[in-house]
C-alpha cells in the first residue's frame, strides 16, 4: 500500500502541476453543473407526484373523518359537564360530503315569429343551455366552490354519570344543541 502511494506521489511530481490542477478544476466544474442540471429536472417531477398524492389522500380521508371529527369534539365538550365521567359517542350521517364544483353556464334563447301569406302566425322558441366544469391546471382536477357537510342521522352517547336524571338531561340537551338535531335522533345511556 505504501508503495502505491509513493508511486502516485512520484507521478504527480513528474507532471506539470499547473496543467494538472487546471484539468482537475475543469472536471470539477463540469460535474457540479451536471449535478445541478440533473437535480433540477428530477425535483420538479417528484414535487408534482407528491402534491397529487397528498390531494388524493386528503379527498379520500375527509369524508370518513367528518364523523370522527364530530365525535371527538362532542366527547371533548360532554366530558367537561359537571357529574359526567368518561364519554363514548357514535354519530351516524345521512350521506357523505357533497362537493359543489365550479362551472361556466351559457344560456342562449332564440325566439322566431313567422307570419304566413294567409295571415297565420307561428312562434318558435329555442333555448340552448351549455354547462362546462372548471378544471384546475394540467392535472384536470375540478375546482370546488364549496363542500356541503352531511346531516346527522343519529347520535348515541354512553357516559359515566348518566344514571343521574339531571346529568342525563344535561347530556341530552348538549347533544341536541351542539349538533342541531331533533331529540328523536339522540339517545343517552349510562355506562357500566
Amino acid at each position: 500500500m505504501e508503495e502505491l502511494i509513493k508511486k502516485i506521489k512520484k507521478h504527480l511530481e513528474d507532471l506539470n502541476n499547473k496543467k494538472f490542477i487546471n484539468n482537475l478544476f475543469i472536471i470539477l466544474l463540469v460535474s457540479i453543473i451536471a449535478l445541478i442540471g440533473v437535480s433540477i429536472f428530477t425535483d420538479n417531477k417528484d414535487d408534482k407526484n407528491i402534491s397529487t398524492k397528498v390531494v388524493a389522500v386528503e379527498e379520500s380521508v375527509s369524508e370518513y373523518d367528518y364523523s370522527i371529527y364530530l365525535e371527538k369534539k362532542l366527547v371533548n365538550i360532554l366530558e367537561k359537564l359537571e357529574g359526567v365521567g368518561e364519554v363514548n359517542v357514535m354519530i351516524t350521517l345521512e350521506d357523505t360530503i357533497e362537493s359543489v364544483p365550479a362551472s361556466n353556464t351559457t344560456k342562449t334563447t332564440e325566439t322566431t315569429k313567422e307570419i304566413d301569406a294567409e295571415g297565420g302566425t307561428r312562434e318558435v322558441n329555442r333555448e340552448d343551455l351549455n354547462i362546462q366544469m372548471v378544471n384546475r391546471g394540467a392535472d384536470g382536477t375540478l375546482v370546488v366552490l364549496k363542500e356541503v357537510n352531511p346531516t346527522v342521522k343519529g347520535v348515541v352517547v354512553v357516559a359515566e354519570g348518566a344514571d343521574d336524571g339531571i346529568v342525563l338531561e344535561k347530556l341530552y340537551e348538549a347533544v341536541k344543541t351542539v349538533l342541531g338535531v331533533n331529540g328523536n335522533r339522540v339517545q343517552v345511556y349510562s355506562s357500566k
